[in-house]
């Protein structure tokens, strides 16, 4: 596994999001997103989008994966990639910094990326100020 710099990703967190947009079934949007998430043990789980006729009840990519994070027994996301192919870094929507947040922390690095190469770099605090997680359903002391 690659060593996770601050500024940059690993290159098997990009292969595997660019390799998971190629899978996605967009046929509404035609916005193919992929993404790819690493655990607290190094090891990456990859997800795509996936409409249907029944539009806003599709799976964003970054959902897909937190379900790949899940099954293979991971607990914690320490970076994240979204891959698309546009002119504009893309971001994972408000509903899925939401689900992320769930599984990492305020510091945890989120990359976008397009088709060849990485095009910014975020924390999922800047993504999500002030957001509400596991740790505000803890009893109190």
């Amino acid at each position: 596994m690659d060593t996770l710099a601050p500024d940059a990703p690993p290159a098997a967190l990009l292969a595997a999001a660019l390799a998971a947009r190629e899978r996605a079934y967009a046929p509404y949007s035609r916005f193919a997103v992929g993404a790819a998430l690493i655990d607290e043990h190094g090891r990456v789980h990859a997800g795509c989008n996936v409409e249907n006729a029944a539009y806003p009840e599709g799976l964003c990519a970054e959902a897909v994966a937190l379900g790949q994070l899940v099954l293979g027994g991971g607990t914690r996301v320490t970076a994240v990639l979204v891959a698309a192919d546009s002119a504009r870094p893309v971001t994972p929507c408000g509903g899925c910094r939401q689900k992320l947040r769930e599984f990492a922390g305020d510091e945890t690095p989120v990359w976008s990326a397009d088709t060849r190469r990485v095009t910014a770099r975020h924390t999922l605090a800047g993504l999500l100020p002030a957001s509400f997680g596991p740790e505000q359903l803890a009893p109190p002391r």
